[in-house]
């Protein structure tokens, strides 16, 4: 309950910033609505030569659910992680790390949440009502495909939210790691489409090293009903080992920390 009254102190303190200026939240939604457009562009284009055929086997609306997923996530990157995790090398250069490591409070959980930028909340809303229409559309949602769908979705945003904390943690040890969220950002920037549309020697990489793939394809596979429970039990195991050495890593690294004005 404590950590639920300070996120909610952060979302606060943020909105009273960003939200001072009605400019700031029109430019936002224009930006949202750009990025829509972006991943929708590719998909339609690709799905208005229909001598072409469909998309690795993906019909317009199931993969109008993985821009979706695409967009909700871009929202949740943008919103969430690149304004915390980014600013870790930061303060470590600075040494204003030392001010949060001087709170009572746990230093990851203030690098994780403390700057929030609700300006994004758009791609949320714009993600979530196009997934809607997909499935809508597709007409092959249960509650139950639901279900798995949400379980598998949130184990791959923390996933990513691991893999995001240990690659800035890395600044601990290395100079400069400003480009590693714009070089995950690259990478990520493929699941706007299904994966079984992209090479097939990419597709390991995708799935297993990056799980761009658990976070855009696999959700819309299960609200089509291709995916099984196993998976969708899986993937909560396989998110708590990886925030278990997400955490491990972080506390390596505190160890190590000499600070900057020592």
């Amino acid at each position: 309950m404590r950590f639920l009254r300070l996120i909610r102190i952060y979302v606060g303190a943020s909105l009273s910033t960003q939200l001072a200026y009605r400019a700031n939240f029109v430019a936002a939604i224009l930006g949202s609505l750009a990025n829509l457009a972006t991943g929708l562009l590719g998909v339609l284009l690709f799905y208005s030569r229909p001598e072409i055929g469909d998309l690795g086997g993906w019909s317009l609306n199931a993969a109008l659910m993985v821009v979706g997923f695409f967009t909700l996530t871009e929202g949740v990157i943008s919103i969430w992680l690149r304004p915390n995790l980014t600013q870790l090398a930061e303060g470590i250069r600075t040494g204003t790390l030392d001010f949060l490591l001087l709170k009572p409070v746990d230093a990851q959980f203030q690098l994780s949440f403390r700057n929030l930028d609700v300006l994004r909340l758009p791609d949320l809303v714009l993600g979530i009502g196009l997934i809607v229409y997909g499935a809508a559309k597709l007409g092959t949602v249960t509650p139950w495909n639901a279900l798995l769908g949400t379980c598998l979705y949130l184990s791959a945003v923390a996933m990513v939210y691991a893999i995001w904390f240990i690659l800035n943690t890395s600044a601990f040890w290395l100079v400069n790691v400003q480009n590693i969220g714009e070089l995950f950002q690259g990478v990520f920037s493929a699941g706007r489409y299904p994966v079984q549309a992209l090479p097939t020697w990419i597709r390991p990489v995708l799935t297993f090293v990056v799980p761009v793939a658990f976070v855009t394809t696999i959700p819309a596979q299960a609200l089509r009903g291709e995916v099984g429970t196993s998976l969708a039990l899986l993937s909560p195991l396989v998110a708590g080992v990886m925030l278990a050495l997400c955490r491990l890593v972080w506390v390596r690294a505190l160890g190590s920390y000499t600070s900057a004005s020592s």
